[in-house]
């Protein structure tokens, strides 16, 4: 995975060449992912999926995140980042049913790692329920739902823990279900001001 190659991008989102992914994090070059969020409607109440990372990944093993993203690699487009979903959660979505939430420059800095990503954002309004998911284990070690309203609050103030629920892949394989609180130290150290320009975008996408 270290040795994919990736088109690297000035900071005028202009295309400057190609790097292996490990070079690109190395040294903090500019890089497309796509990012999939899923918001999921029971009973009038709006869900929000997350993916719980695998405890085999090198960054971030076990935390919440992104219901699905990755990396766009050097021969793909934006149409090609179904291809994450598919992967990772087992999903089939069409490129047509994802929303637009634009484009993020997206920054982390930790330890040996520089993330500067051109990040592709979407939202999908899922009908899947918990059973559709066939997670890649290597890379997704479970998913779960919070009440979106409590998301929001997590992140923009109000709540400091908040309730999720969903299933996780045992040792022996299985899917185990479970409920717990989780707070912001349960998640990925995306920047917060990453987590309140998804929230808004995503709020006026469902209230529309």
């Amino acid at each position: 995975m270290e040795n994919e190659i990736l088109k690297i991008f000035n900071q005028r989102r202009e295309q400057i060449g190609v790097a292996v992914r490990e070079e690109v994090h190395r040294l903090g070059l500019w890089h497309e992912t796509f990012h999939c969020w899923f918001v999921h409607r029971e009973e009038e109440v709006d869900f929000i999926y997350l993916q719980i990372r695998s405890s085999e990944k090198k960054d971030y093993p076990n935390l919440l995140d992104i219901t699905a993203a990755g990396h766009l690699l050097v021969h793909e487009t934006i149409y090609d980042g179904v291809r994450e979903i598919k992967e990772e959660l087992g999903i089939e979505v069409e490129f047509t049913d994802l929303i637009s939430l634009g484009i993020i420059d997206y920054s982390v800095t930790k330890a040996e790692l520089i993330d500067n990503e051109i990040a592709h954002v979407f939202l999908f309004k899922s009908q899947n329920t918990f059973s559709d998911f066939e997670l890649q284990k290597e890379e997704v070690s479970g998913i779960v739902k919070a009440k979106f309203t409590d998301f929001c609050q997590l992140w923009l103030g109000g709540k400091s823990v908040i309730t999720i629920e969903g299933f996780e892949i045992n040792k022996s394989g299985e899917n185990t279900l479970f409920k717990k609180n989780v707070d912001k130290n349960d998640f990925v150290p995306h920047d917060i001001s990453y987590y309140e320009t998804i929230i808004k975008l995503i709020q006026k996408e469902i209230s529309a």
